[in-house]
């Protein structure tokens, strides 16, 4: 068992999100590997995954959604994700506690009390079932039986008890739509079954590790991890970090050593690689967290946040720096950025 500090766990992580070398995959294979990507912004995983893939293009992923070989839903800390229709089929059970208690303790919470939720839900899946629509507009028709509530907190309520999916045009690149929802059984035409909580932290780490057992959890939103970990012990190794809490991984998984190269990288909004550990540092400093909940694109030099980054009218890409950078460093990310100006226009 020895110790990792943030450079190599940076390096880890950096590896493992295919962001030192662009891979020549699929991107249906991209985003199983990476275990969905984080897609609340309808154009992000665009981004995100032309950050990862050589000669990536929008169509392919437009296919996709299309098809129905890629979803959009709520997953993982409450949040929508792009993932492949397998994975939105074995992930979204894993959800529903949380999205329960959401009901429960959440701002809708005061406004639902007292309603037979499940009774709620179910005439809910009618209407999505029979009519793909907007959670709000299944809502107008939930309150005609239920006239006392207001359509928004039952249309929220909608979005929690049920495994929606939104459809296309909703998330395509050419052009887009408003979130139009139905049930991600009858989209996909299967049931839902709960992948084993052993393989989904296998899948956690292969696309995040070495990690904590509270980094799994905070990526998740799910508890007491800790006893799969603890079942999975003797086929993980160990690390501790320099804080000296315990760090698990994949034996063969890649840890590049801590001075490996890592080029200029840009990432979209709420990119994973920012959101999916309790510990951030090995990626982004706390003072600089802001810049991710707020929603905001950021630049990685050497490996970690020095700046954010956005579209003008014009369809230039502007930098705002955190940092101070050297000349050299900044002539990186203005190549990069013209890489990324290039792709959008095509």
């Amino acid at each position: 068992m020895g110790t990792l500090g943030l450079q190599a766990l940076n390096r880890a992580l950096i590896e493992r999100q295919m962001l030192r070398e662009r891979a020549d995959r699929s991107a249906l294979a991209t985003i199983e590997h990476l275990f969905g990507i984080q897609a609340q912004e309808p154009k992000s995983p665009y981004v995100g995954l032309w950050t990862r893939l050589k000669d990536f293009r929008p169509q392919e992923l437009e296919d996709l959604l299309i098809t129905r070989e890629a979803v959009r839903i709520l997953l993982m800390r409450g949040t929508i994700h792009l993932v492949s229709a397998r994975d939105a089929l074995a992930l979204r059970p894993h959800m529903q506690l949380r999205l329960d208690r959401e009901l429960q303790s959440g701002p809708f919470a005061k406004r639902l009390r007292g309603l037979d939720l499940d009774a709620v839900a179910e005439a809910g899946r009618t209407i999505l079932e029979t009519t793909p629509q907007g959670t709000a507009d299944a809502g107008k028709q939930l309150k005609e039986l239920w006239p006392d509530r207001e359509h928004t907190v039952l249309g929220n309520a909608l979005r929690n008890k049920l495994a929606l999916v939104q459809l296309p045009p909703r998330g395509l690149w050419h052009r887009s739509g408003r979130a139009v929802c139905t049930t991600v059984e009858t989209w996909l035409d299967a049931p839902q079954q709960a992948m084993a909580r052993r393989e989904l932290v296998l899948r956690y780490l292969t696309a995040f590790g070495p990690a904590t057992v509270m980094d799994a959890q905070q990526w998740s939103g799910l508890t007491r991890l800790g006893e799969v970990f603890d079942e999975l012990r003797p086929e993980l190794v160990t690390f501790r970090t320099e804080a000296g809490k315990e760090l698990f991984d994949l034996p063969d998984a890649p840890r590049p050593g801590p001075d490996t190269d890592v080029p200029v990288r840009l990432l979209p909004e709420f990119d994973n690689v920012l959101l999916a550990h309790a510990d951030r540092r090995r990626v982004i400093a706390d003072d600089r967290l802001g810049v991710v909940v707020g929603g905001k694109p950021t630049v990685l030099v050497d490996g970690f946040v020095v700046a954010t980054w956005s579209i003008t009218k014009q369809r230039t890409v502007e930098v705002e720096y955190i940092d101070d950078l050297p000349p050299s460093r900044r002539k990186a990310v203005a190549e990069e950025c013209d890489r990324l100006r290039d792709w959008i226009r095509t």
